[in-house]
């Protein structure tokens, strides 16, 4: 039984490295370095060989924590996510998820085995870093102050949200192969595909039920709301897992089919859940840096390196190009799609399956693991700003603020409220707001400037930097677009701070 003196110390040390995370997130991400690799720094400050001499080693629990973990930043991955967006890149990010995810392990594999592992350590080695992470990609984006062209964008988003399933895949063969002896099977070519099948179907039902749930029942108080998104989003898992289906891609469809419909109070639903996300990723990574043991890192240190490097400048660009050439793509939009494919949660948590399987190299694995996705994070994470500028595909962008107005209803209206940027390549820049040709039901609501609220009246001039809120119908909103957003932005909803 742990000791109440011991529990509430182990609350607090929780409590600072929390504190440290949130405050050093922006600073990083100017870097071009995801917060995910500072927590698994403190984490293994924390640890039995660091400052706080905590004594973690269960990887069971760090596989379920983060596997919940997982489910809730998937949900609110989902929640933000565009239908218009995954329709738009559905065929070159679904080639990425399955063929590029298996091209990034094989060459990562064969890599391996150069480096003097045995072919099933390194096929395993390779499913478990095949993914890439959303969380980290776009963390490094919106902080560096850069957003990506809407297709490029919506690409990366959409791969990084359905790549799991068949990394999972891989990894739980290729742990299997390495514990018999044997080799990968061909029935992986089957299994997969059927996984994406059933978590697509499960996904669908559980969010098209859920969803006339949240609008058919009325809750005896809001906070029930955000509980019921997270039972849509276990259910849709459990379900889809029982029946051998794809657990996480069935709970990003559920996700984003009750995003793209109408929620009661879906502002607020929207900021608790991105809090949830926020909170699973750094717990998470606090808690499997903790498994990490620096002692065991250096004997392994020039092999992680090497195979972090091969996997950042080599697997991810070869699996971009074989995919997306064949849609098209110019050189440079392949050549950006490669250079982002940060590693985040995944990966980590995939390496602890070896530990749980009893496996004799388990724990070498693991360690091996960690080094891969620091360096493949950090060596094109801090060139992503440079990349996508100096290849025109992305843009600068103000800082992120915070919404000086929301709207918070149960009952469906028509109409949304919309928060559109304005800058210097808007249409309406320069001109007074009864020049701006909107449609008639699309009212301004207000006008922030320099974080002041302005009135919003006919003869209100528009300049750069400010912040437009309008209200107007999903058959408007094209219109209000025209006007109000720059060709190359995508407008963004003012109920969707932290997703797509």
């Amino acid at each position: 039984m742990i000791e109440p003196t011991a529990t509430a110390a182990l609350i607090a040390l929780f409590g600072l490295l929390l504190t440290i995370s949130a405050l050093m997130t922006r600073a990083l991400d100017r870097f071009g370095i995801p917060v995910a690799l500072l927590v698994l720094t403190l984490g293994m400050l924390g640890g039995s060989e660091g400052l706080g001499g905590l004594e973690f080693d269960d990887s069971d629990l760090a596989f379920r924590v983060g596997t919940i973990a997982l489910i809730l930043i998937l949900l609110d991955g989902g929640l933000n996510t565009r239908w218009t967006s995954i329709r738009s890149v559905a065929a070159p990010a679904g080639l990425l998820a399955t063929v590029g995810v298996a091209a990034t392990a094989t060459v990562v594999a064969v890599s391996g085995r150069l480096f003097g592992l045995e072919w099933n350590e390194a096929m395993l080695i390779g499913a478990i870093v095949s993914s890439t992470d959303a969380a980290a990609v776009f963390s490094v984006l919106r902080g560096g102050g850069v957003r990506l062209r809407p297709k490029l964008q919506a690409t990366l988003e959409v791969e990084s949200c359905a790549n799991d399933p068949m990394a999972v895949a891989l990894t739980l063969a290729a742990t299997e192969a390495m514990a018999s002896g044997t080799g990968l099977g061909t029935g992986l070519l089957l299994e997969i595909p059927l996984q994406l099948l059933i978590g697509i179907t499960v996904g669908l039902v559980c969010g098209f039920g859920f969803r006339y749930l949240l609008n058919s029942v009325r809750l005896t108080a809001t906070g029930l709301y955000p509980v019921l998104v997270i039972a849509a989003a276990f259910t849709a898992f459990g379900a889809s897992t029982l029946i051998y289906g794809s657990g996480f891609i069935a709970v990003f469809v559920a996700s984003a089919v009750m995003g793209n419909g109408h929620l009661p109070f879906a502002q607020g639903l929207r900021r608790v859940h991105d809090s949830f996300a926020w909170l699973c990723q750094v717990s998470m990574f606090l808690m499997l840096g903790l498994l990490v043991f620096p002692s065991r890192l250096l004997p392994l240190a020039w092999v992680g390196i090497g195979l972090g490097l091969v996997l950042a400048l080599v697997a991810r660009p070869v699996a971009a190009a074989l995919c997306l050439s064949w849609f098209g793509w110019k050189p440079r939009e392949v050549g950006l799609v490669g250079w982002i494919g940060l590693r985040g949660a995944m990966p980590v948590i995939l390496a602890t399956i070896p530990i749980m399987k009893g496996l004799p190299n388990g724990d070498r694995i693991f360690h091996l693991v960690f080094f891969i996705v620091v360096v493949s994070t950090i060596v094109p994470g801090v060139g992503i700003v440079w990349a996508a500028l100096r290849s025109r595909l992305g843009w600068r962008v103000a800082g992120p603020r915070n919404a000086a107005l929301e709207l918070h209803l149960a009952r469906r209206l028509d109409r949304e409220l919309h928060e559109f940027p304005i800058d210097d390549g808007v249409r309406a820049c320069g001109l007074e707001l009864r020049e701006v040709p909107l449609p008639e039901t699309a009212a301004v609501v207000l006008v922030l400037r320099a974080d002041e609220p302005l009135p919003a009246r006919g003869s209100t001039r528009l300049e750069a930097d400010d912040l437009l809120y309008v209200m107007c119908s999903e058959r408007d909103l094209e219109t209000v677009a025209h006007w109000l957003r720059p060709e190359v932005h995508m407008a963004t909803r003012l109920a969707s701070p932290g997703g797509a």
